[in-house]
């Protein structure tokens, strides 16, 4: 669950690479405090099969006027002349200097590709992760405002910050409440507000797709859409979201209210696609069902169930979520913690598409462990 950022964005694909080079190619003015630049990392520069020795200038007719220092930086930059960081700063600046124009409009575009896919990224440092996710969310949220349409951009942020309220905002009001109750209803709105703004964004990208969506969620079964395969995290991340605001907002009756909304969503995700996230999709409508009034103790524990046997052993995830939401509301302290325990003694696989979450999960259910005798 925990959104995966080492480098986070770079031109990459070699179609990527040869559709910016034509473009900067024919926009390209390179002065000489672009081959200072280039200087910096010190290494020649190819141009249309020509090498160019550093200082040199090249002319080339420029359509794009005075932009011609912003696409010669660029151009260094893809050409994967220079240090991953340094080209991430000189594409940084590139697009939020270019004019709009052709070169701005494919940046953009490659930016938002790049970014979307950071999220599927492996990482297994979740401090490195905490720290750079400031960045990576202010960063993919202001490429998503240029590119609305851009479904995998749209779950990428919404996922990295439904993540980040969790894991690092939400937990910690968790940990402080008993020596600091101001400051853990401080963070616990500021989780809140970060799950909204999940939501919001999820929701936007769904509704740009399926008007009205909203609305059909709360009417009659045969009013809802269907959705393709490639939206189905969009509207999980949407539904997890939404829970974790609600649950957060429990003395908003309105808000409260959407309860049923979020659950259908999880449920016309799932129609679509009952294994996504490797039972991280199941675990969700486990929790909603738990949770919800009138909800079916038996049909939850089938779903918590189910979220296990499909994450095979890899993801303490739904180990957590069958502990806090099917045994501390029955009162049964024995499975508790012996679903925390085996949490806790699933391998550290650096590796694996769940090394994050699980640190994050075993985290919460050693703390769990510690509380138990509190909350029993």
């Amino acid at each position: 669950m925990i959104v995966s950022i080492t480098f986070l964005l770079w031109i990459h694909s070699s179609t990527g690479i040869a559709r910016t080079r034509e473009y900067l190619l024919r926009c390209s003015n390179i002065s000489r405090f672009a081959a200072g630049i280039a200087t910096i990392v010190g290494d020649p520069v190819t141009f249309g099969g020509r090498r160019k020795q550093i200082g040199q200038p090249v002319a080339l007719p420029c359509p794009c006027n005075n932009n011609s220092l912003n696409s010669a930086v660029l151009l260094l930059a893809i050409e994967g002349k220079m240090t991953s960081w340094l080209r991430v700063v000189l594409l940084v600046f590139a697009w939020a200097t270019l004019a709009a124009c052709s070169p701005k409009q494919l940046v953009i575009g490659e930016l938002a590709d790049a970014l979307a896919g950071q999220g599927q990224a492996v990482e297994d440092d979740l401090d490195l992760a905490r720290e750079a996710s400031a960045f990576y969310l202010k960063l993919s949220e202001s490429v998503l405002r240029e590119q609305p349409e851009h479904t995998a951009l749209a779950e990428s942020v919404a996922g990295g910050f439904t993540q980040y309220a969790y894991a690092f905002v939400a937990f910690e009001a968790d940990r402080v409440e008993e020596r600091d109750v101001k400051e853990a209803e401080r963070l616990r709105q500021r989780a809140a507000r970060l799950y909204r703004r999940a939501q919001r964004h999820a929701m936007k990208a769904l509704e740009n797709a399926h008007p009205g969506l909203r609305a059909a969620l709360a009417g009659p079964p045969e009013a809802m859409p269907q959705l393709a395969r490639e939206e189905v995290g969009l509207a999980y991340w949407a539904a997890a979201a939404w829970g974790g605001w609600i649950s957060l907002g429990k003395d908003n009756p309105d808000l409260v209210a959407d309860l049923p909304l979020a659950n259908r969503l999880a449920h016309l995700a799932w129609q679509t696609d009952a294994d996504w996230g490797q039972g991280s999709l199941t675990g969700l409508l486990a929790t909603f069902e738990a949770a919800r009034s009138g909800g079916s103790r038996t049909q939850a524990l089938a779903w918590f169930d189910q979220a296990i046997e499909q994450s095979a052993g890899r993801s303490a995830g739904p180990l957590v979520a069958k502990a806090e939401g099917h045994a501390l509301p029955a009162g049964d302290r024995a499975a508790f913690d012996t679903l925390l325990n085996d949490a806790l003694a699933l391998p550290e696989t650096a590796d694996s598409p769940f090394a994050l979450q699980n640190q994050v999960m075993r985290r919460r259910a050693a703390w769990l462990l510690e509380k138990s005798g509190d909350l029993f």
